[in-house]
């Protein structure tokens, strides 16, 4: 089963352009605000971690995830890389970038969050029911976590600028 979210959005920054870039480009420093994201490792351009989540029916489950992380001219990317033989896993990537228009600033970000998530097979109607239910739960949350990442960010980057 796969489950995903999209989270696009900016935060306004004061940082001087330089700052800012150095910022999106540092994931330790960028993500030390996300409370649900745990055991971050920075490894040069690999960022890997965990996302604990709570999902009905089937109880706190843990997600590794890996990533490459790649510089862009206007801020990086990360790039998500499959993890073999685990049960359930994340990919996690998106993009940050700096958009300076005339006086104001802000850091753009667009994230992806894709769950895949081994699930017994359905043989029944009991099991298509209970399977449907699983990734209803489980859609609902890896939106919310999704949904909580702007805040976290924006708390990182006010950490930073202060």
């Amino acid at each position: 089963m796969i489950v995903e979210a999209h989270e696009d959005f900016s935060a306004p920054t004061a940082l001087a352009p330089e700052f800012a870039l150095a910022f999106l480009r540092d994931p330790t420093r960028l993500l030390s605000r996300v409370s649900f994201l745990r055991e971050v490792e920075v490894s040069g351009q690999e960022v890997r971690g965990v996302l604990a989540v709570q999902l009905p029916l089937l109880g706190e489950v843990s997600l590794p995830f890996f990533s490459v992380l790649e510089n862009t001219e206007r801020g990086a990317r990360l790039t998500p890389q499959p993890i073999e033989h685990r049960r359930a896993w994340l990919e996690v990537g998106g993009e940050g970038r700096l958009d300076a228009e005339l006086d104001a600033a802000a850091l753009a970000y667009a994230f992806v969050f894709r769950a895949h998530l081994d699930t017994p097979t359905a043989e029944k109607w009991g099991g298509a029911a209970f399977e449907k239910m699983v990734q209803a739960a489980a859609s609902r949350t890896i939106a919310r976590v999704a949904q909580a990442l702007p805040r976290a960010l924006a708390e990182a980057l006010a950490v930073k600028a202060g």
